[in-house]
């Protein structure tokens, strides 16, 4: 009994376990779904559209001159070239014409002849030249052998050509001019170096330095104080920083580092190296000869009251100096008149020029946007390469062909339709800020990019990457496209002003204030609610710092 028990339990438990796993194999065997959803993939021709949107004119093109580089079925034309050529030789071809029927007319037994050796060719020559000369054959051309300059050397009629006794003024009127390292100003001054950045603070002192007999010492001292200058030409480092720094053995002094320093703060520029402003000054001031009444007023506004001139506390000047308003300004004048920053010119980079991506000029009263055709240059698909694709080829050389013209076509529509997107939107903007371009700032309009994007049906990321670094030739400048977006401004009665108009009118007012009483943020925000503006006082001064004008204590003058 219990044996039964047994092997029941065990069949059963088999027979379970079985189950389970038959019920764990029928859900995993493979099955069809289907599945509704929404995906968004770029593919290579919208990427490659979007790089060239965004790109600047520089960068667009490098890029076309990386296509053209690497796809072979890229090419570059001149359109006015290829007219000119095909016109050129329409009118050989019409001249050779005319020719060989003004011949006819004028000797008909030639063209006798001539048809009589075409029905009776000569035998020994070939069927292509039948009827050319000997003069006719280009021996370059034709195979025929071409003495080299051994062999015409080695010639006894080189007596004849060219006598021992002629010299080069006999062959050549006029001999080219030597290159030389004497040359004319205009080959020392080359381009590449007229407009390369200059050197540095460091590298201008020391060719100076390398002319001056220094001893170990200070040519030591000078190296240090030299590394211690700013791009500005300030020296960042006090004398007892230059002692620690200098090696312990040479057992140098303080008066030692401030004598060398004395020597470079008068090398050019004159005030190079100074620890301060007063001292930069100063030394330009007693540098000017004579001891007019002017410069020693200046010096001593510079050592005693320079705090006070920076505030442009006339009054108290005028109060403790004991003169007249006359000697006063001349003073500040001559101040004014020395560089407060003489190694700034020294570090100057190279200007960035700007090349405008399109143009707007105005044609029977209307204002006409036009792309510059100086940094568009047409590309096309070379047409005989393009001849050369064959379709029912397979081959390597062949799917090579197709890839390439397939990929140059993709990069001339996406260049095509970022000009034209680009020709879109600038057009749009002029017709918005068509008072901008005959009136100037104080015309501009509020603008914002979905307006413009509403308007072109382009989203607004589209629109920010074709205004990003893209420049508009206008009659006022150049600007860049973001220039005409700016955000608007309340009006009294219920209208909007752009804020790059209230901008102008900020500018304006204080370019016709009384420099004696200059105008406070708060005066021109109550000049602008006169003018129908609401603008706040905190609202004047961010847009006057803008325009990087200084505050009305900063403007104060005297005349």
């Amino acid at each position: 009994m219990f044996l039964a028990v047994c092997r029941f339990a065990l069949a059963s438990k088999f027979h379970s376990s079985w189950f389970g796993s038959m019920i764990i194999f029928m859900s995993m065997k493979p099955s069809l779904s289907l599945k509704i959803g929404q995906q968004l993939r770029m593919t290579p021709q919208l990427q490659q559209a979007i790089k060239l949107l965004q790109l600047s004119t520089l960068d667009l093109q490098q890029e076309i001159q990386e296509a053209l580089d690497s796809n072979v079925m890229l090419e570059e034309y001149d359109e006015t070239l290829d007219s000119e050529s095909q016109s050129a030789e329409s009118e050989s071809t019409a001249t050779d014409n005319s020719l060989t029927a003004q011949d006819e007319i004028e000797n008909p037994s030639t063209s006798e002849s001539a048809s009589e050796s075409e029905a009776a060719p000569n035998q020994d020559d070939g069927p292509e030249y039948e009827d050319a000369s000997p003069e006719d054959f280009d021996p370059a051309l034709d195979g025929d052998h071409i003495s080299d300059a051994s062999e015409l050397l080695s010639e006894d009629t080189i007596a004849e050509d060219l006598p021992v006794d002629s010299v080069w003024e006999d062959v050549y009127d006029s001999l080219p001019t030597a290159l030389s390292s004497q040359g004319t100003p205009e080959d020392d001054n080359s381009f590449d170096q007229r407009h390369s950045p200059q050197g540095s603070v460091q590298s201008h002192l020391l060719e100076q330095l390398n002319l001056i007999n220094l001893s170990e010492t200070d040519e030591v001292i000078a190296l240090h104080i030299v590394d211690g200058l700013d791009h500005e030409g300030a020296l960042t480092l006090t004398l007892e920083e230059i002692l620690e720094a200098m090696p312990v053995e040479s057992e140098v002094e303080i008066d030692e580092i401030e004598a060398v320093l004395h020597l470079i703060q008068h090398l050019d520029p004159l005030g190079i190296a100074a620890r301060n402003l007063g001292e930069c000054l100063t030394i330009q001031l007693k540098a000017i000869t004579g001891d007019s009444s002017e410069k020693l007023l200046a010096l001593n506004l510079i050592e005693a009251h320079l705090p006070s001139l920076a505030n442009r506390d006339f009054a108290f000047l005028l109060k403790h100096l004991k003169v007249s308003e006359q000697e006063l300004q001349g003073a500040i004048s001559l101040i004014q008149s020395l560089d407060p920053k003489p190694g700034a010119k020294l570090a100057e980079t190279a200007p960035q020029y700007v090349v405008p991506d399109v143009v707007v000029t105005k044609k029977s009263n209307r204002w006409v946007v036009e792309l510059n055709p100086a940094i568009n240059p047409k590309i096309r698909v070379n047409p005989e390469y393009s001849a050369l694709v064959k379709r029912n080829d397979s081959s390597p050389d062949q799917a090579y062909l197709r890839d390439q013209m397939q990929e140059a076509r993709w990069f001339i529509k996406s260049l095509q339709q970022r000009n034209d997107t680009l020709l879109r939107v600038a057009t749009r903007i002029m017709e918005v800020q068509a008072g901008f371009l005959e009136h100037g700032d104080s015309a501009m309009k509020p603008l914002v990019l979905h307006d413009i994007a509403e308007y072109v049906e382009l989203h607004e990321s589209t629109i920010s990457r074709v205004t990003t670094q893209k420049y508009i030739d206008t009659p006022l400048g150049i600007y860049e496209l973001k220039y005409f977006f700016s955000s608007h401004v309340g009006t009294h009665s219920g209208g909007e002003i752009s804020s790059t108009a209230i901008r102008a009118k900020i500018k304006q007012l204080i370019a016709q204030e009384n420099t004696r009483k200059p105008l406070s943020d708060s005066k021109i925000a109550a000049l602008l609610s006169e003018d129908n503006i609401d603008v706040a006082r905190r609202t004047v001064a961010k847009y006057r710092e803008a325009l990087m004008i200084p505050p009305s204590n900063e403007r104060k003058q005297l005349n």
